[in-house]
């Protein structure tokens, strides 16, 4: 998944415009790489604490959902 393809669908499930989302993003990561780069954790709830000196990967599929109206 695309920086893009994230703020697109951070935009659509919050409706604000992608540009919005894209900054919002922006200072989501900020603000983690501040709390690393000064060697303390930075914990995101859902997702686990990101703590100095470890390397993360992150790999997004997609869900399908199956409409009730499509059979």
């Amino acid at each position: 998944m695309r920086k893009r393809d994230l703020t697109q669908r951070i935009a659509r499930q919050t409706r604000v415009t992608p540009a919005e989302a894209a900054d919002q993003l922006d200072r989501v990561i900020h603000e983690i790489l501040v709390n690393l780069r000064k060697g303390e954790p930075a914990t995101l709830p859902g997702l686990g604490e990101f703590r100095p000196g470890q390397q993360w990967t992150f790999k997004f599929s997609r869900v399908t959902r199956s409409r009730p109206d499509a059979e």
